[in-house]
């Protein structure tokens, strides 16, 4: 039997997304660029937050990338990676989770998407996935592109005080970076913005 919220939350995403509107919120200031303007660019890429019950609520995985990977070394992000010919999207983030953290493919449930965005720095173009496992998955590291996993709960994401501010040096320029502070680890760019628009869906289920 489906759980509730899963179902719930699967209706909703069938709805209109809040796309843009959410995703800004997480760009750094000033702007580096625009997304709405690139619908068409960018090799696809795909992730997924994987969503998984505890006795304390629903989890969903991070990873920390390792300092190996051609992009966004040490950042935070969501398990995924670039879709292969002749793939779906959909289908690559479920390879993609599964090559990087363990978890075995056909116990993953995909139940709809987020929507997707162009990131210039490495031109990929991200499409974001949303599935559950019926209980936390056996993990295993693919340690030449994951550092390390952390979970994050449901719970902690919607709280009002982990979406924190920073001040960085980009290109000569300081910039104003907005981040979610989840488990003591800085969560910002794109994997922020993904968190963001599905912050924004959860609370509308309310």
């Amino acid at each position: 039997m489906t759980p509730l919220f899963i179902d719930a939350l699967s209706n909703k995403l069938k709805t209109t997304l809040p796309g843009w509107d959410a995703q800004k919120k997480m760009m750094m200031i000033p702007n580096r660029f625009s997304l709405e303007d690139d619908e068409n660019k960018g090799k696809p890429a795909s992730v997924l937050l994987l969503l998984y019950p505890s006795d304390k609520g629903w989890f969903f995985f991070l990873t920390i990338r390792s300092q190996k990977v051609e992009h966004h070394k040490g950042q935070i992000s969501l398990p995924g990676g670039v879709v292969k010919d002749n793939e779906s999207n959909e289908g690559a983030a479920i390879r993609e989770t599964n090559e990087e953290i363990g978890v075995e493919k056909n116990i993953i449930k995909i139940i709809g998407g987020l929507t997707s965005f162009y990131v210039p720095i490495s031109n990929f173009r991200i499409f974001p996935y949303v599935g559950w496992t019926n209980k936390k998955p056996r993990t295993k590291v693919q340690d030449s592109e994951v550092e390390r996993i952390f979970s994050v709960s449901i719970n902690d994401l919607m709280l009002d005080n982990n979406l924190k501010l920073k001040q960085e040096i980009f290109s000569n320029q300081t910039v104003t970076i907005p981040y979610f502070d989840l488990g003591g680890e800085v969560v910002w760019g794109a994997t922020s913005m993904i968190l963001s628009e599905f912050k924004i869906i959860l609370r509308g289920m309310k």
